[in-house]
């Protein structure tokens, strides 16, 4: 199995030939982001994804942003996934991430939604991966569990951080299992999440290393998973990301790291940490 790493666009300010410099640097094979608003944008973005020869992973979202429109109904998501999964197709992805519904609609509307969503997909002859995400329908680990036993046809993105404030724990009690959820995961956003945040200020801190631990034992057992599914290549994206995630200095607002060295140093973390797995897996005769 392959690991294929990717860099997020989110809060890139640099210039388009020093972020393509620097993900190259690192190994990255492509980019994930946002499905451009306009034809224009979606057209500059085909073009720079083609004369790099960037493989993309598609960012859409069905309430418009992150935080859906509060007022909006499941008919209404549906109707801007049309446009949205027409516009990611022109730009040929590997795969849609999607961030679905909102956290506020009963359990039985976030089933009959995903259902419709997970479909409209398949008639966009789009692979569709949805991510656990705060304020969306997969807001919380039992609620995506009791989803799961109603469509076990999803796959999910795992960023388990928004899980884990959620929660307002490391999701590691005996009591919690999700084997369920891990089997059906396709795409990991590497982000270190936190008791009371999703982000933290640094992930090699050593204050923190019980969270990575936690959070990178379960990203390997996705792997182990994929690897059973018979997954020849596994994506991963380190998300380290601006917007209030990142940490800052009180009254001057400085920032308490740069953002692409948070995402450099998990890059660099997974691939070593994917290797010694490889490793592993061949010492045990898979």
């Amino acid at each position: 199995m392959q690991l294929k790493t990717f860099r997020t666009l989110w809060g890139v300010n640099s210039s388009w030939q020093q972020t393509l410099c620097e993900l190259k640097t690192a190994g990255c094979s492509g980019i994930e982001a946002r499905v451009p608003l306009t034809l224009d944008e979606q057209q500059a973005l085909a073009s720079d994804i083609r004369a790099a020869e960037l493989e993309y992973i598609a960012i859409v979202f069905s309430g418009g942003d992150v935080i859906p429109k509060q007022k909006e109904t499941p008919e209404q998501h549906l109707e801007r996934l049309k446009q949205r999964f027409d516009a990611a197709k022109q730009l040929q992805p590997l795969f849609v991430n999607l961030l679905a519904g909102n956290d506020r609609w009963p359990l039985a509307q976030q089933v009959d939604f995903l259902g419709k969503a997970h479909e409209l997909a398949k008639c966009f002859e789009l692979n569709c991966s949805f991510e656990t995400h705060r304020a969306t329908s997969l807001y919380s680990p039992w609620l995506t569990l009791e989803i799961i036993q109603q469509l076990p046809q999803l796959q999910f993105t795992a960023d388990i951080s928004h899980w884990i404030v959620v929660s307002e724990r490391l999701l590691n009690d005996p009591c919690d299992d999700f084997t369920a959820f891990i089997d059906r995961v396709h795409h990991i956003q590497a982000r270190v999440g936190y008791d009371q945040g999703p982000q933290v200020p640094h992930p090699a801190a050593p204050e923190y290393q019980t969270a990575l631990k936690f959070q990178q034992d379960f990203w390997q057992k996705i792997w182990q998973s994929q690897h059973r599914r018979g997954y020849q290549q596994t994506t991963l994206t380190p998300e380290f990301g601006a917007d209030g995630y990142l940490h800052h200095l009180p009254f001057t607002n400085v920032p308490v790291a740069d953002l692409w060295s948070l995402n450099a140093w998990m890059l660099h973390e997974e691939q070593q940490h994917f290797n010694e797995f490889l490793s592993s897996m061949k010492k045990e005769g898979n």
